[in-house]
């Protein structure tokens, strides 16, 4: 229906021819902007049914005093399902201090929330397909998984800001959702103007990158560039992606359009993962609660990970 929509605006209104470069390229972006959009639109309307009640006090609430493997499993679930952006790190990284989570728990739900939502998930497998969407949901759990061990054993506490452990920021006020069909669709639809409202932009400037990669980036340079998936190659991805700044949904479109060039999957995972978790904006918004040893653990385990997922499916892209 989207490639339909895309040829015939490119291709039959605008005359645009499509083995040449300009006319490729709008096809991609228009094709893309469309498919993306609409299930952006779906997909949080109904997943705003099922989450009204679902509030950063209410998941600190639900985290409060846990420990453990299964507060760690709790708090990876938890943002995957919950599509807080970076600018709520500080709130929800202060909420949890004050609610006596383990510093590693909260680190790993700061991982999992940005990399792995309900909403990347559905649009990313309707743009490059469940395969691959199956394989960066299975690593970027794992990595959120993982981290909270082994930042909760190098005892990191001593580098959070001094000023966080003394707020106390009490009991969020209780107050009454409507449960109605009509309260539903209320808040369901406020979901979709905020966050679509929050994030199109980036989703233009992702489909017009990767728009641009498919029309006129030759896959003989993207190949000799990416290389063939050497970890250098998967290093330079991840050092590609610190300084641009996407959620999971504004990257898909760029990653679509360079496993359309040929760039092994391993690449493109671990320049998604670092675009959306190790971004320099995110850790200049972080570096507001945690010091800057803290910051420079943080990223350091975050960059060592992706590029061992990187390097692990590239060796094994061959059976993917």
């Amino acid at each position: 229906m989207f490639d339909a929509l895309a040829a015939l605006v490119v291709f039959d209104l605008a005359g645009l021819a499509p083995e040449s470069p300009l006319g490729a390229a709008a096809h991609f972006f228009v094709m893309d902007v469309a498919k993306i959009l609409v299930l952006l639109t779906a997909v949080i309307y109904a997943m705003g049914w099922l989450r009204a009640l679902l509030t950063p006090e209410r998941v600190r609430a639900m985290m409060r005093g846990r420990s453990g493997p299964g507060a760690r499993l709790m708090a990876v679930g938890l943002g995957a399902v919950t599509p807080f952006c970076s600018c709520s790190s500080i709130p929800l990284f202060i909420g949890f201090v004050e609610a006596g989570i383990p510093l590693g728990v909260t680190l790993s739900f700061l991982i999992a929330s940005p990399m792995v939502n309900q909403v990347a998930v559905v649009v990313l497998a309707g743009v490059i397909g469940w395969q691959t969407t199956a394989i960066y949901v299975a690593t970027g759990l794992t990595v959120a998984f993982v981290g909270g061990y082994v930042l909760q054993a190098l005892k990191l506490e001593r580098w959070v800001e001094d000023y966080v452990w003394k707020i106390h920021m009490g009991e969020a006020p209780k107050l009454e959702q409507d449960t109605s069909l009509r309260g539903r669709h209320a808040y369901a639809w406020n979901e979709v103007r905020q966050i679509v409202g929050r994030i199109w932009k980036y989703v233009l400037i992702g489909v017009g990158v990767g728009a641009y990669i498919h029309g006129y980036v030759p896959a003989d340079f993207i190949a000799r560039i990416a290389g063939d998936g050497s970890v250098l190659s998967v290093v330079v991805a991840v050092l590609a992606g610190v300084p641009l700044y996407s959620d999971a949904v504004g990257v898909i479109p760029v990653a679509e359009a360079l496993l359309g060039k040929g760039v092994p999957v391993g690449t493109v995972l671990a320049f998604m993962m670092a675009v959306i978790a190790l971004s320099l904006p995110e850790m200049l918004i972080l570096r507001r609660v945690a010091k800057w040893p803290l910051l420079g653990i943080f990223a350091a385990y975050l960059a060592v990970s992706f590029v061992l997922v990187g390097v692990t499916f590239n060796a094994l892209r061959t059976v993917l």
